[in-house]
């Protein structure tokens, strides 16, 4: 194991890799860019079949703030046990047709970043990556009964598959991945990703649908092919359970309603820059707020892909 940059280890020798592999990097680190777990749902679906080899692993004690994020641990009785050590690692996986492609996954870093991206291009250079490609969720003011939408972005405009209804710039909170992107297009490394908009509202839940646009961008951009149906079971299912919780709650049904007519008004007025068309009447923030401290206490727990 050869140490190529600063707190990153890169495996020099690679079982399952040929030499000259026209190989792909997926990121998504949970955190930040993770609304409705989509990014880890997945990265989950992508190892359903099993994790293969390491190839490289960051020194997640200088990336890693223990106090903000606390790593769970089993207490039993009378002792420790069972510690979840946070990860960030880059893995060997294969898709639906034996294609080899690299994972990068684990948790954001929540400093260093500027290392960390000297880290991944390290491994970007050791493995000849032609590729980066990012999955990423944010929560937006959207319903979870309109087709969910996914932003494209890159680092060259010849890399973009989709058109973005965005215009005009956008002062936003960085990521790691974000950062990332500038900094391998600035050393001439191609790098993609998309983004899921996730109803805010659903949020704080595994949204399964989110794992599917987010696949469904990596196949289109990487070439790769995955079988998504188990995604998509697990979405239908979500979407089951929450049209149900709507049907015995009128009253956060109406507010849902609410977010369907500006969702739609927008749609029919072909507004750029901004999902909520203007001179439109929208629930305010504490019949949001209200509404949906019922929903989301109503809804069992997270469910995973499978």
């Amino acid at each position: 194991m050869a140490k190529s940059a600063r707190f990153v280890h890169i495996v020099d020798d690679v079982t399952g890799l040929e030499e000259g592999a026209d190989l792909v990097l997926v990121v998504a680190l949970h955190g930040f860019l993770d609304a409705g777990n989509g990014g880890a749902l997945a990265v989950d679906h992508l190892e359903r079949g099993g994790v293969g080899p390491v190839v490289a692993t960051f020194d997640v004690d200088a990336f890693h703030d223990y106090r903000a994020r606390r790593p769970a641990i089993s207490f039993i009785e009378d002792h420790y046990e069972s510690y979840d050590a946070p990860r960030l690692v880059v893995r060997v996986q294969k898709d639906q047709v034996g294609r080899p492609f690299l994972l990068l996954s684990g948790p954001e870093p929540d400093n260093h970043w500027e290392a960390f991206v000297d880290g991944v291009r390290s491994v970007v250079d050791r493995f000849s990556v032609r590729l980066v490609v990012s999955m990423g969720s944010v929560p937006m003011a959207v319903p979870h009964s309109r087709p969910l939408a996914v932003t494209q972005h890159a680092n060259r405009r010849e890399l973009l598959r989709r058109t973005n209804s965005w215009r005009g710039e956008l002062r936003i909170p960085s990521s790691a991945q974000s950062l990332l992107e500038v900094r391998l297009g600035e050393s001439g490394h191609d790098m993609t990703g998309y983004v899921a908009h996730v109803p805010h509202y659903l949020a704080q839940f595994d949204h399964p649908d989110a794992a599917r646009v987010l696949l469904e961008g990596v196949e289109d951009s990487a070439d790769l092919s995955f079988d998504l149906d188990p995604v998509k079971l697990a979405a239908e299912r979500r979407a089951a359970e929450v049209a149900a919780y709507l049907e015995e709650n009128p009253e956060v049904a109406d507010v849902v309603n609410g977010l369907e007519q500006q969702y739609d008004a927008f749609q029919r007025a072909e507004e750029q820059g901004g999902l909520l068309a203007p001179n439109e009447p929208i629930p305010t923030g504490d019949e949001l707020g209200e509404q949906f401290e019922q929903f989301l206490a109503g809804l069992d727990g997270p469910e995973g892909t499978d």
